[in-house]
């Protein structure tokens, strides 16, 4: 029975594992910026990798027919780079993207020859293919996952001995990718926490927002604004869905915090807010 097990687990993380999703960006002749329409193209494509778990990304740079061998080399380069700066300005881990590679121009390969202005408009690309990780078969818990199981929620650390200095990371609050609302999962739990810190009136807190993936220690942008403040709209966001709650004002504050925080796990555990507490009264 057991061997039986193990062939069918085989056989789907092989039939899994061929399962690719690609996007193809398209370039004006000569330039790497990538255009407006191709750049919106490319966030609604990072958008649906927003759920999957990934293992690989491959970001490959071609150019047409024309110019010089190194001049186009170099100019595939530059587009693949462009796009690998699109991922992680949208807090894709640049730890995913494998590779980054210019490949220099795609012979022109004469079909119809009145289609050659097409055909070398499709040959000025990147091509981005995303390699999923297999799925996970949980058939035994281990010693650690069980420990972490027993490690009390938020809402009990809220209502236990705080003082000031002391920050409550709300590890089961998770935001969809590029965007400042929290994934429906955990609205339930953000509630929870909202109904203990209503009820513990004697802490004064500062919401702080983070944001994972971005270079340089940047802040992301928020896909639904455009600007440039990610991690300032999680904490606000949390913010007025505490006040909604019932929790005063007076005893909040909010703070984007960049990715200057990272938790050094999986990425999707640094698009996270946790708050800080700032006073306590006696």
């Amino acid at each position: 029975m057991k061997k039986l097990l193990v062939l069918i687990l085989f056989a789907c993380y092989l039939g899994f594992s061929q399962e690719k999703l690609t996007h193809e960006v398209y370039f004006e002749t000569d330039k790497y910026e990538v255009p407006v329409t191709e750049e919106n193209r490319l966030l609604l494509f990072i958008s649906t990798l927003a759920d999957m778990d990934i293992e690989s990304i491959s970001i490959f740079g071609f150019c047409d027919d024309r110019g010089a061998s190194d001049y186009n080399l170099t100019l595939s380069q530059q587009r693949a780079n462009a796009i690998k700066a699109i991922f992680s300005n949208n807090e894709i881990s640049e730890s995913l993207i494998s590779n980054v590679d210019g490949k220099g121009e795609i012979l022109l390969k004469i079909v119809d020859e009145k289609d050659v202005l097409k055909i070398r408009g499709l040959n000025r690309k990147v091509e981005i293919i995303v390699k999923p990780k297999p799925p996970k078969v949980d058939i035994v818990k281990t010693f650690e996952e069980k420990v972490e199981e027993k490690k009390k929620d938020v809402p009990e650390i809220i209502k236990g001995d705080l003082k000031v200095g002391d920050k409550i990371v709300f590890d089961n609050i998770l935001f969809k990718t590029g965007y400042s609302t929290v994934m429906p999962e955990s609205k339930k739990t953000l509630e929870n926490i909202a109904k203990s810190l209503v009820e513990r009136k004697d802490i004064y807190f500062t919401i702080q927002g983070h944001v994972c993936c971005t270079q340089y220690s940047r802040d992301a942008v928020d896909r639904k604004t455009k600007k440039r403040n990610l991690s300032v709209a999680r904490a606000k966001y949390v913010y007025d869905y505490f006040a909604k709650k019932g929790v005063d004002k007076k005893r909040m504050k909010y703070a984007g915090l960049r990715r200057l925080f990272p938790l050094g796990g999986d990425p999707k555990l640094d698009r996270r807010v946790e708050i800080l507490i700032t006073y306590v009264k006696n």
